[in-house]
């Protein structure tokens, strides 16, 4: 439960004492969180306090606050976003007592880190409107539904069409041999392949998945399981050559044959660096950067593929599904107010239209149209003929992903040697990867 990473620093105690007159309500009425939690007097002034680590859906965000206001005059929704520390502050916010109504974090097993402290949403309309896929996402060990999917998402190794052609590329590298080949080929017309953005924990999460599927799919289990197994020490890294070899390999490929000072490259400078046409391959990224790629480049032909992890092409996947999740503070003052604007959110026609034509992202929920974007249209042809591959980071905890995230930059930072970070990863896999 929380209590683990709530131990981290003691730290979070005195930043959480600095934070205790921010946030939402949380001294109220032990609302359940359930279906039968009734909202006030529909006359009555509500606040609803959002707390964010969405800085690029803000625009987003105030717009769906602003159609609801339509719809219920009296419910006010404050919007509070931050990124940088997101985390370290929400635990102080929660160590201080002053817990959001709305807050938001990462799915899978943090689902359970955060579970004494979310409402339950198993029975509501919003939860039957989810897929099937994304309601696993958001459900706990023992079923119930505690989050709200952000978004549906989709994980790939973004490619650049025209520079691809250009190199005489005709079919995207699915094997490590064919990326190697597409390396040499770019570079000969004077094409950097790679843009990283080396200089975020979190990209690093969204490489290595690809790798864990495929070690899994090696060991003849599951992505779960491997990952239960690396979270219990029953297996170690050494013990899956597409992670101790290929999994490093590439990282190496990508520093050797990407933009300089990869330590340096933000989210941000990735993103122009690739829109702008500097390099042909963009890594750790997803769905969400399509619209900034665009407007840097608005006829930007954007290509999506699996990561090449091994010889064995069918092991180059994208990956989709739901990583982040938005919980409604059980003990909030106004968790009925706040389950009712979500239920609205994710029923109403306006909800449904809003994901594909506001946010312009990949809906969570069914009967709900796709944006009209490059990367979601080019998912859905893939999927015709091709398996998603599992949303792996879901089955670790965000502590570890960020610690994995540090020693992989200490890595090629030249600080730890490949066998020093890999030692302290399975130590952090060990000590942050679970919820219980």
């Amino acid at each position: 439960m929380l209590k683990r990473f709530m131990a981290l620093s003691a730290s979070l105690l005195l930043v959480g004492g600095l934070l205790a007159g921010c946030g939402g309500n949380n001294n109220a009425a032990n609302n359940s969180g359930t279906g039968n939690t009734p909202a006030t007097d529909s006359g009555k002034p509500v606040t609803i306090n959002m707390f964010t680590a969405s800085p690029e859906y803000t625009d987003a965000f105030n717009a769906y606050i602003a159609e609801y206001k339509k719809v219920k005059p009296n419910v006010t929704i404050n919007l509070e976003i931050m990124q940088a520390d997101y985390n370290t502050v929400l635990k102080s916010k929660i160590a201080a007592g002053s817990a959001p109504d709305v807050f938001q974090t990462t799915a899978g097993g943090d689902i359970d880190t955060f579970a004494e402290y979310s409402a339950d949403l198993t029975n509501e309309p919003l939860a039957a409107a989810m897929t099937d896929a994304v309601r696993s996402n958001m459900s706990s060990s023992d079923g119930k539904v505690l989050g709200l999917p952000v978004k549906g998402n989709l994980f790939v190794l973004m490619y650049n069409k025209k520079l691809l052609a250009d190199a005489g590329i005709t079919e995207v590298p699915k094997t490590t041999a064919q990326m190697d080949d597409a390396i040499t080929k770019l570079e000969a017309k004077g094409i950097t392949p790679f843009a990283n953005a080396y200089k975020e924990w979190w990209v690093w999460k969204h490489i290595f998945q690809h790798f864990v599927d495929a070690a899994a799919q090696d060991a003849g289990t599951d992505a779960k399981t491997l990952v239960n197994d690396f979270i219990a020490g029953k297996t170690t890294i050494k013990d899956h050559p597409v992670l101790y070899n290929n999994f490093f390999s590439f990282v190496d490929t990508t520093v050797k044959h990407g933009t300089d000072k990869p330590l340096e490259r933000d989210s941000n400078a990735e993103v122009s660096d690739f829109a702008s046409g500097k390099t042909a391959f963009m890594t750790g990224k997803g769905a969400w950067d399509e619209e900034a790629i665009k407007k840097i480049t608005p006829d930007f032909d954007l290509g999506i593929m699996g990561y090449p992890v091994s010889d064995k092409a069918e092991q180059s996947q994208i990956i989709t599904g739901a990583d982040q999740a938005l919980r409604i503070n059980k003990d909030s003052a106004v968790a009925g107010e706040t389950i009712e604007f979500f239920n609205w959110l994710y029923t109403s026609e306006y909800g449904k239209n809003w994901f594909s034509t506001v946010a312009k992202v990949i809906p969570p929920i069914k009967d709900a149209p796709m944006p009209d974007l490059q990367m979601p249209k080019e998912m859905e042809e893939i999927l015709k003929t091709e398996k998603s591959g599992d949303l792996s980071v879901n089955y670790s905890l965000d502590t570890f992903h960020q610690k994995f995230g540090e020693l992989m930059q200490a890595y090629i930072g030249g600080s730890k040697t490949k066998d020093q970070a890999i030692d302290e990863i399975q130590k952090a896999w060990i000590q942050f990867g679970s919820a219980e």
